[in-house]
This record gives C-alpha cells, sequence and structure tokens, in this order.
C-alpha cells in the first residue's frame, strides 16, 4: 500500500485546522465545479456548528498524483482529547497547525506530545501568518522549544515547516515564495509521511477506532486495517483488549471515504482507514479480525477523567411538560450508549439510585453531552460538578491540576493573578507577549477552576482568552472559596409578575424575565448577600380605584442575566441542582421545601 498515506491535522482550538480542511477538500477537486459547498464542512454536527468548534474526530479522503490521502480532522478543544488519542493510532503522520499570533497553546502541547511518543514525525504549519499580530520567528522558536521539552528525538526535531494562511487557501515553505495555492503541503503528505507498514498476507484484522451509525445499516465502525484482506460476506469476529470474544458475525457492508462520503467497495486492505458494517456489539477499542486471529491489537490507552457530575431524572413541579424521555430507564440506557462510543467518558451506575454518576474532561464535554440529550427530548437534572480525587500509596489525598494559559491585556493581568491564586493556583510564568498583552502560566486545582470562566470573561471585559488542560494528580490543596453570594428563591408556584420582580431586582440579580412560570424552591435569581432569601416572585399588585401621578407609570425591568448551560451547571452550590429540559433551563435547591434546606446534614441527600 505504498500509495497510502494516513495523517491527522492536530491544533489548539481556533488555530484553523478545519477551514484549512476545507481548502485541501476543494483543491483535490473533490467537490464538481458547480457544488454548493458550506465553510467548516467537516463540522458536520448541530453543536459543532452552532459553537464552531469540532466535538467529533472525522475522516475523510483526497486522492493527489495517485496517491490516496486518509485525512482526519481532530477536536482542538481539551475537553475532547480522548478523540484525538484514538484517531493517532490510526496515522502515520500528523499536521501540526500553530496560530502565528498565539504560538504554541495547552492543547498543542498534548496533542503533540501523544503524537511524539507514538513515533509520529509531525509537519509543522504555522497558520494565519497574515495576521496584523503575527510574530512568526519567534512562534517557531517556541515550537521548537516545546518539541525539545517533549523529548522529541533529532528525527522528530528535523520538521519541515510551512507558512500558511488556511482560510485563503495558500502554503509556501518560504515566505518570500509566491502565494497560490496548498501543493507544498501535498508535497509534503506524500514525501515526509511513511506509507502504512501492512502485511495484505496475513489474516485480516483492524482496530475500530470511531463508532458512528447509519439509519439504513445500523452500526458502523471505522479504523485502520493493520493487516490481510476482507470482502462483504468475510467471517469475522470482534474481541476486546483482552482477548475476550465479543461475537462472530459477517461484513455486510464495507465503505471508504471520498471526501465527505462514504463510498461502497468490495474489498478492503491493510493500510487503509475504511468502515465495516454488520458487528453489533463491538465498539471502540475492539479489534475486528479473522476468526484464526486470538491477540487483539493495543489501544492507546486514554488519561483518565477528572470531573463527574450526577445526572438523574428531573423531580420538580413542572417535570414531564415539555420532554418525551423522563424515566430513569430512558437516561441510563442513553449514558450507557454515550459511554460505548465516547472512550473519555465513565459511567457509575447505582441500581437504586435514579441519578447517575458521569466523568468526563470537563465543563465542556459534561455540557455538550447535556445539550445533547436534551435536544433528543430527555428532560435531566444535574449536579454540580465535582473533581475525582486519588489517594496515593501512603494514603494521602491527590486531586488533578490542570495547566492554565491566559493571553490577557495588561491592565486586566492583576485581577487574574489575583482571583487564581485565591483559587489555590501557582503561577508558573508572567510574561509580555506583545501589543500590550501578557501571558501567563498557571497550575491551578480542577475544583478551583469550576464556575472561573464567566468570572474571567468579566473581570477582562470579554478580551481575554482562557485556556486549560489537566497537567497531573498533586496533594489536596486545601479548602478553596466557593461562591460568597447566596439564591434568591421562590417560595411559591405561579407565574412571575413585573411588579414582583421590579421590587426584587434591589435585592440581587435576576436570572429569569417576568411572565415566566416558578415553583416553591426554583432559583430566580442572585442575592446581593451572603445567605438565601426566599420572595415572592409572582405577587400582583392591588387594585384600587385611588388614582395617583406615581401609580401607573410603566414598570421597566433591567434585562435578566442569561447563563449558559454550561456556565450554570459550574455557577450552582452543592445543595443545588439544574433542572434542564428541552426549552428551559432553570435553577433548583435539592430540597425544594425551606424546612427541609433547613435540617441539619440535609443538603446532601441527592
Amino acid at each position: 500500500m505504498t500509495n497510502i498515506r494516513n495523517l491527522a491535522i492536530i491544533a489548539h482550538v481556533d488555530h484553523g485546522k478545519t477551514t484549512l480542511i476545507d481548502n485541501i477538500l476543494k483543491q483535490s477537486n473533490t467537490f464538481r465545479e458547480n457544488q454548493q459547498v458550506d465553510e467548516r464542512i467537516m463540522d458536520s454536527n448541530e453543536l459543532e456548528k452552532e459553537r464552531g468548534i469540532t466535538i467529533l474526530a472525522k475522516c475523510t479522503s483526497i486522492y493527489y498524483k495517485d496517491y490516496k490521502m486518509n485525512i482526519v480532522d481532530t477536536p482542538g478543544h481539551a475537553d475532547f482529547g480522548g478523540e484525538v488519542e484514538r484517531v493517532l493510532s490510526m496515522v502515520e503522520g500528523v499536521v501540526l497547525l500553530v496560530d502565528a499570533s498565539e504560538g504554541p497553546m495547552p492543547q498543542t502541547k498534548f496533542v503533540l506530545s501523544k503524537a511524539l511518543k507514538l513515533g509520529l514525525r509531525p509537519i509543522v504549519v504555522i497558520n494565519k501568518v497574515d495576521r496584523t499580530d503575527s510574530r512568526i520567528e519567534e512562534v517557531l522558536n517556541e515550537v521548537f522549544e516545546l518539541f525539545s521539552a517533549l523529548d522529541a528525538t533529532e528525527e522528530q526535531l528535523d520538521f519541515p515547516v510551512l507558512y500558511a494562511v488556511g482560510r485563503e487557501g495558500w502554503a509556501v515553505t518560504d515566505l518570500n515564495h509566491e502565494r497560490k495555492d496548498l501543493e507544498p503541503l501535498f508535497n509534503l503528505f506524500i514525501n515526509h509521511v511513511p506509507a502504512p507498514k501492512v502485511d495484505t498476507d496475513a489474516p485480516f484484522s483492524m482496530l475500530a477506532t470511531i463508532l458512528s451509525s447509519d439509519p439504513y445499516v445500523g452500526k458502523i465502525l471505522i479504523g485502520k486495517v493493520y493487516s490481510g484482506i476482507a470482502k462483504i460476506n468475510t467471517n469475522v469476529k470482534a474481541i476486546n483488549l483482552k482477548g475476550e470474544l465479543i461475537e462472530s458475525t459477517k461484513l455486510t457492508k464495507l465503505f471508504g471515504f471520498k471526501g465527505l462520503e462514504r463510498v461502497l467497495l468490495t474489498e478492503i486492505a491493510a493500510g487503509d482507514i475504511i468502515a465495516i458494517a454488520g458487528v453489533e456489539k463491538a465498539s471502540v477499542s475492539d479489534t475486528i479480525c479473522d476468526v484464526a486471529i486470538t491477540e487483539p491489537i493495543k489501544s492507546t490507552p486514554i488519561d483518565p477523567p477528572t470531573m463527574a457530575v450526577n445526572i438523574g431524572v428531573n423531580d420538580s413541579p413542572l417535570a414531564g411538560q415539555e420532554g418525551t424521555k423522563v424515566t430513569s430507564r430512558m437516561i441510563l440506557d442513553r449514558l450507557k450508549r454515550e459511554a460505548e462510543t465516547n472512550v473519555a467518558i465513565t459511567l457509575g451506575v447505582d441500581e437504586n439510585s435514579e441519578s447517575f454518576e458521569v466523568g468526563g474532561r470537563g465543563e465542556l464535554q459534561l455540557g455538550v453531552l447535556i445539550e445533547t440529550m436534551r435536544r433528543e427530548g430527555f428532560e435531566l437534572s444535574v449536579s454540580r460538578p465535582r473533581v475525582l480525587f486519588k489517594r496515593d500509596e501512603e494514603g494521602k489525598l491527590l486531586e488533578p491540576i490542570e495547566e492554565v494559559v491566559i493571553d490577557v491585556d495588561d491592565p486586566y493581568s492583576g485581577v487574574v493573578v489575583e482571583k487564581l491564586s485565591k483559587r489555590k493556583g501557582e503561577l508558573k510564568d508572567l510574561r509580555p507577549s506583545g501589543g500590550n498583552k501578557s501571558r501567563i502560566i498557571f497550575h491551578v486545582p480542577s475544583r478551583g477552576l469550576i464556575g472561573y470562566q464567566s468570572e474571567f470573561r468579566n473581570d477582562t471585559r470579554g478580551t481575554g482568552v482562557l485556556s486549560r488542560i489537566y497537567h497531573s494528580y498533586e496533594p489536596f490543596k486545601g479548602e478553596i472559596e466557593q461562591r460568597r453570594n447566596g439564591m434568591m428563591i421562590s417560595n411559591c408556584d405561579g407565574e412571575t409578575t413585573a411588579y414582583a420582580m421590579f421590587n426584587l431586582e434591589e435585592r440581587g440579580i435576576l436570572f429569569i424575565p417576568a411572565r415566566t412560570k416558578v415553583y416553591e424552591g426554583m432559583i430566580i435569581g442572585e442575592h446581593n448577600r451572603e445567605n438565601d432569601l426566599d420572595v415572592n416572585p409572582v405577587k400582583g399588585k392591588k387594585l384600587t380605584n385611588m388614582r395617583a401621578s406615581s401609580s401607573d407609570k410603566a414598570i421597566i425591568l433591567t434585562p435578566h442575566r442569561e447563563l449558559n448551560l454550561e456556565e450554570v451547571i459550574s455557577y450552582i452550590a452543592d445543595d443545588e441542582l439544574v433542572e434542564v429540559t428541552p426549552k428551559s433551563i432553570r435553577l433548583r435547591k435539592k430540597a425544594l421545601l425551606p424546612h427541609e434546606r433547613k435540617k441539619p446534614g440535609k443538603k446532601d441527600f441527592i
């Protein structure tokens, strides 16, 4: 298979992977001349299009000068690092994309370390060189320093460099060369990325790396064929990482990739990245192979989750009014399906409970899962995220620490350092990064970062950029001060009135507008003091036949604070829940009745 090249494009979030792939597909004549093509073609998921980020790894293929190139687009956000770790086992080469202004970021370091450990020799592309604040030479030096810090071999340190603007579809080996297309990149794919080393005469075996589904053929497993040849109706078996038999079956459909489409094949051979159907029970990391094979293909171990939430049934007074999937059995089945396909997610099940512990890499990953479920019609109650502690051999408590890299305007650097220090963060580096900006690097406990994102956005007036990634487990850092303010809690059921809400504005910040359904125990806003406050948001104005110049003025309410799902989940306290339905996101106390909340030890009853 000397004419096949398998490679992945890896980078930090927003450094331009998916946009570059758009132009790779266009310049390889993948589309018809009159074909309408969207931007960020590979981001096919609804949430990906809305958020402008890649969540799921996806495979595409192009043909160039008699070569077939299988290209995998990977997520850039640290929360979806599990997707990146899986797909790197499928490829023989990687393209490391680095922003010409931001330089190497935490996820750059993470994905590069995984690629180097697998022995891959990266191609470095300095992207967005047309930015006014680009610092090309400095970024290239930072990339080299990063390779050295990650113990790259001499071969890996001798990486080729291209300068590019992925959005405009050009790349050059020297900035003085003509900037016309991506041909220098295509040539590097051929000359720098090695052909897969495989044995077509050995029995058939492939490693399932990505799980997909099709309404017509059912479950589809995508992966690289490591050895042999297979045809439709070939008898195969699926074995797990321990070599245990999962099922014996036949390959009913074989697919290859061409651009964005899956094309039917009659035969698949070693070295190619393909998709198969007909395997019902096997999942990610399982080996699909000839019946004679007994040893599974080794799969890269995935870093463990560092955070967990409890997801359970919605038992509020408004339960069942907006969703169609409301039972614990439906929720459990859906979470089991997610845990099968997403190796970075863990699921803890207590059969006697109506809530389930879901572990993940961070608030964004868990938030995307919950948002996907609510769009499918689920109603859920979600607890505050909590970090997953460990104990060392001596019994000492360990907690996950994250490396946080912050780019911020100089006037705001002081407040950022102060806030992260209060959250038990340890300052590792503070240096100017040009343009009156500073780059700050902290090591912060994961629990200290829960809920900090929205606070950071307010402190930096929306101009700061914060990136974080798991660093290590270290000894417990001590207690961290949580949210200072109390909540305003509804003490009755009904629909909020403008008159009542207007009178409550002086007590704090409201989370809901007028004419919203509320119930006793539901949180309607943040109190401006430390204690919780029971309030009546449904009170109407008393009718009177007396007229006064001030009594009939129109009530104008201050706009309420809008919080997105990830912000709400990280904002709540341990004795609170988020009620998630297809139409609403509500905050509530775990104990709805005031006398229940006042009982000692009751706040952790769920």
